[in-house]
């Protein structure tokens, strides 16, 4: 009896904690192979070795702010035969939670460049394999302040309206061939991203959330299983809620 991701090899950025860690061991138990892609090279280290008995993992540290890094890492992959039929991207950061009239300029560029450049550059290495073998999957990982906004958080917000529009602009230039790039937006899930704010944020983001709860991990890695495999042939620039009620649109 074959798994439904059996043969497929996915990139994960930010795979090594958080979403994406959980989004590996989904896609692993699906019967794909991983590579991580990830900032911290202590932490891919640590998630390796917690991945390893689940099957073929592998990993790879990189800047996605830096051309170069985000080249080589590709690149790294091409020799490996990694393979490119799967990209989920994960990576990105909170950035400092205050007023925008408040906000320093440089941590609003950093939250700009990690948040939407680096997910346009990995994107762009990716789609290109992905176009050259006419089969890919993309599921990028915005966040429901992409839609809606969130007070104190507006590089965060902006960075990830951005990368829906992003998603929604691939989608559409890559619908002939069989690829499919979709975005989700989940609301607040108990990651280190936590870390990055405030409690009185963690608050406000709590109460916005119709179940009365935080999002599971384990919930972002089972759409994301189906969004990655060959079932999902005809959906594609489309925007998937994982609000708990929160989205009005």
């Amino acid at each position: 009896m074959t798994s439904r991701l059996d043969n497929r090899s996915a990139i994960i950025t930010g795979g090594a904690q958080g979403l994406g860690f959980a989004i590996a061991q989904r896609l692993l138990a699906e019967g794909a192979s991983v590579t991580l892609w990830d900032v911290n090279a202590q932490v891919l280290a640590e998630a390796r070795q917690q991945l390893a008995g689940l099957g073929k993992v592998a990993v790879f540290a990189v800047d996605i702010t830096d051309e170069a890094s985000v080249d080589a890492a590709a690149a790294a992959a091409d020799a490996a035969g990694s393979g490119f039929d799967i990209l989920v991207h994960s990576a990105g950061i909170s950035g400092p939670t205050m007023p925008t009239a408040d906000y320093p300029r440089e941590e609003w560029r950093r939250v700009l460049d990690i948040n939407l450049y680096g997910a346009f550059l990995v994107n762009q290495v990716v789609v290109r394999r992905m176009i050259a073998n006419n089969y890919g999957r993309i599921v990028n990982i915005a966040s429901i302040a992409g839609k809606e906004g969130n007070p104190n958080a507006s590089a965060y917000s902006a960075a990830k309206a951005g990368l829906i529009g992003l998603t929604k602009s691939l989608g559409k230039e890559t619908a002939a061939l069989d690829i499919s790039v979709n975005v989700i937006t989940p609301a607040a899930a108990k990651t280190r991203i936590l870390e990055q704010v405030s409690q009185q944020h963690i608050d406000y983001m709590l109460s916005k959330i119709p179940r009365g709860r935080f999002l599971l991990v384990e919930e972002v890695a089972s759409m994301v299983s189906w969004l990655v495999s060959a079932e999902n042939s005809f959906t594609t620039g489309a925007v998937f809620d994982l609000s708990g009620g929160r989205a009005t649109y």
